[in-house]
């Protein structure tokens, strides 16, 4: 007895639609293409810190604004020391890295932060035009 497969286009086709649905946005935001080229400092008073994945997140209310900053993800943001109770909301920080390439969009990409007199590297292999301050 001989038994019949039958192809089913079906799940593949869906398989594709489904990735195409991801909206676009979701997956730059995670790399560095939703960033402008040139590196830029941002300074102002954290309001809010979560520190977990996808990566460590600040809220800091600046001169122009409250601005979102994104960290590195929860590991490299351990390595570089910058952990629970280094920073709360009411610190000043000042932060090297990359604004969005949007205009008007106050979303941040910190290579650096800077707390407490103290720096933290949270992407140490990336190479940096602008100097931390502190």
């Amino acid at each position: 007895m001989r038994r019949s497969i039958r192809f089913r286009p079906a799940a593949p086709i869906a398989g594709i639609l489904m990735a195409l649905a991801v909206p676009a946005g979701a997956l730059a935001h995670h790399g560095w293409g939703w960033t402008a080229d040139e590196e830029s400092r941002l300074e102002g008073e954290i309001t809010a810190i979560s520190l977990g994945n996808p990566h460590a997140h600040l809220e800091v209310e600046a001169e122009d604004g409250t601005w979102e900053v994104d960290l590195a993800p929860p590991y490299a943001t351990q390595r570089a020391g910058f952990v629970e109770g280094v920073a709360k909301a009411g610190d000043r920080a000042s932060f090297t890295g990359h604004r969005s390439r949007t205009d008007g969009e106050k979303l941040f990409k910190a290579e650096t932060i800077t707390v407490g007199g103290k720096t933290y590297d949270v992407y140490p292999n990336r190479t940096k035009s602008l100097k931390p301050e502190g």
